[in-house]
């Protein structure tokens, strides 16, 4: 039986995801009806720049008063895709002191106080839905939240940016440097302006917070995430991993423990084999690959940005939270029971490759190859490849070294130990190796 009274729904930003929230609502409102028992109604949209004209939005509907807005008691949902941490926090927490449930695009908002929504959601016994906060259309977080309750999810490896998996493989198929392939990014509007949240891993490591909170049941900041860019990718580390079979991704990775105690989350490049599912992720697209105890490998992938995508995901959170409303419950909040400490990197074990440039002379391997057994860091290959100096002379040498599997911070100490020898010009790149 369709319910006759509508649910009332609050806008909080009309930009690219907002303004296609709207179109959608409106476009497919009877289909959107039917899926949830009662028609949804735009009751109010808050933006900054009243005055700019939003086709298909009732001016009427426009205010730059979000707070009054979220206070009103007749509305049902709060759709929230303004982003940052200050005013949507605010808002989001008074949305459900007024009654409201919400739906959130904002990763950066729930990676650093997650806790203080949920908290809130729970307290007034409201929705709190986010899955367009990561991998934008893909359907993810509730599979792991829901479809895989009853499994134990042991680690989660993705590519949850686009600007940045373009970038590399730009510089892969094409030969390009980073600043080349990152003009081209910007150019066909992967890339903002200030690409700096992107290139530097902020926004990969804001959702890795989020990934690792889902799949392990417990709390993970933004500041517990190690967090490293690929500014500093450059076209010889793109050559290498090719020569060893590999491409090198942005990764997003988050691990349990081998004994169950802890986790670990961090965002870095990496090197991963050709033969691994996400070695084929081309362009600006996403995919997250998932590694559950009783379902095996699972691998998730799609568009993952743009107003569209974006918007899918936030209207199928707006369906679900809609039932609940109609049903008088809610879906399932925070999963956080098992308390589990966060690792450091220094904690981490993996393979690494490492680009030294040393002197082409006698004796220089076998004072590296020290160094490694000094520090407990096996090797696994060396390669030595001559070049010429700056003069047009001899006397210097590229040596890439690829270890077997050793914990972060003996490979940190084998590098200082490195840098302090007569013999080692430079570290001219530390890249980890993955998906093995």
């Amino acid at each position: 039986m369709m319910r006759t009274r509508p649910l009332k729904v609050a806008l909080l930003g009309c930009g690219v995801v907002g303004s296609e929230v709207a179109r959608i609502m409106t476009t497919h409102a009877d289909d959107l009806a039917a899926r949830i028992g009662a028609p949804l109604e735009l009751a109010g949209v808050a933006v900054r720049r009243p005055s700019k004209v939003r086709e298909g939005i009732d001016p009427a509907l426009i205010t730059t008063d979000a707070t009054a807005l979220v206070k009103r008691g007749d509305i049902d949902v709060v759709v929230e895709v303004i982003g940052g941490i200050e005013p949507a926090r605010t808002l989001i927490t008074t949305a459900f002191e007024h009654g409201a449930s919400v739906v959130s695009a904002n990763k950066a908002l729930l990676a650093e106080d997650g806790a203080t929504l949920f908290a809130a959601a729970e307290k007034h016994g409201k929705d709190l839905y986010y899955e367009a906060a990561v991998a934008g259309a893909i359907p993810l977080l509730r599979p792991l939240r829901e479809s895989l309750a009853g499994d134990k999810v042991n680690r989660v490896l993705g590519i949850v940016n686009g600007t940045t998996n373009f970038i590399l493989d730009r510089m892969d198929s094409s030969g390009a440097g980073y600043s080349e392939a990152l003009d081209e990014a910007t150019a066909l509007g992967y890339a903002e302006a200030d690409p700096t949240a992107d290139v530097e891993g902020f926004d990969a490591a804001a959702k890795a917070a989020i990934l690792a909170g889902i799949a392990f049941h417990t709390r993970v900041r933004l500041d517990d995430v190690h967090r490293e860019g690929l500014t500093e990718v450059t076209s010889a580390d793109i050559a290498s991993a090719r020569r060893m079979g590999c491409t090198v991704k942005l990764l997003a990775i988050c691990e349990r423990a081998a004994d169950g105690k802890s986790v670990t989350a961090r965002v870095h490049p990496a090197m991963i084999p050709l033969s691994h599912p996400l070695a084929s992720v081309r362009e600006a697209y996403n995919a997250v690959f998932v590694e559950a105890e009783a379902a095996g490998q699972l691998m998730f992938y799609g568009p993952g940005a743009g107003g569209a995508p974006t918007a899918s995901a936030v209207l199928g959170d707006l369906v679900a939270v809609c039932r609940n409303r109609l049903g008088e419950s809610t879906g399932p909040g925070e999963s956080a029971y098992t308390r589990l400490p966060v690792s450091s990197m220094a904690e981490v074990v993996t393979r690494y490759h490492i680009s030294l440039d040393v002197a082409d002379k006698p004796g220089v391997l076998a004072q590296v190859a020290t160094v490694f057994a000094e520090h407990d860091v096996s090797i696994d290959t060396v390669r030595q490849q001559g070049r010429l100096d700056s003069e047009g002379l001899g006397g210097e040498a590229s040596l890439v070294v690829v270890t077997h599997r050793a914990p972060d911070a003996a490979l940190s100490g084998t590098v200082e130990a490195l840098r302090k020898l007569d013999t080692v010009r430079g570290v001219a790149s530390i890249m980890r190796v993955e998906g093995e």
